[in-house]
């Protein structure tokens, strides 16, 4: 009798471990990678990160916006992806810099923002956009509207506040 309970805890045990296991090691990160320094002094003011996330923004039918996070990005016309990123206690403006590479060249860059500086690679894969944003509730954060031509593949996106990385986000577009 004691055998047979030992066996079954043992079995149980190599069990629970072993899904545990696989799924750490297949999970999907939705999360930014944590930076190098996750309170910085920038500007005399304190910026503790304390939740950045990556996803997808889909508008339903009475125009609200849905965050949903995920790491795949289905290439659906009208949808956008992007990053959100909640900083502790700060308020005003801040100043950031976004570096987005894709995997090969889009058939067109397009931006919406007036008051942001744009700037692309020589080979057109990755674009630099800088703006000054003002933080609400504690929050900053930048989309992108899917268009005809994006590339399907590996991205990454690199926010930086003040030339200090702050978050790195990889993902995939797939075929919606």
């Amino acid at each position: 009798m004691r055998i047979s309970a030992l066996r079954f805890l043992l079995t149980s045990l190599w069990l629970i471990v072993g899904f545990v296991a696989a799924n750490l090691n297949n999970r999907s990160t939705v999360l930014a990678e944590a930076p190098p320094e996750v309170s910085q002094l920038i500007n005399g003011k304190q910026i503790t990160v304390n939740k950045s996330e990556f996803g997808v923004r889909i508008v339903d039918s009475q125009g609200k916006a849905n965050f949903f996070p995920t790491t795949k990005v289905p290439l659906k016309k009208g949808d956008a992806y992007g990053w959100r990123i909640k900083l502790q206690n700060y308020r005003g403006k801040v100043k950031w810099r976004e570096v987005l590479r894709l995997p090969k060249t889009p058939e067109t860059w397009a931006t919406q923002e007036k008051d942001e500086n744009f700037s692309l690679s020589a080979d057109g894969t990755t674009a630099i956009t800088k703006r000054t944003q003002t933080v609400t509730n504690g929050v900053i954060e930048n989309f992108w509207k899917i268009a005809p031509g994006d590339p399907l593949g590996k991205h990454r996106i690199e926010v930086y506040i003040d030339d200090r990385l702050i978050a790195i986000f990889e993902f995939e577009t797939v075929e919606f």
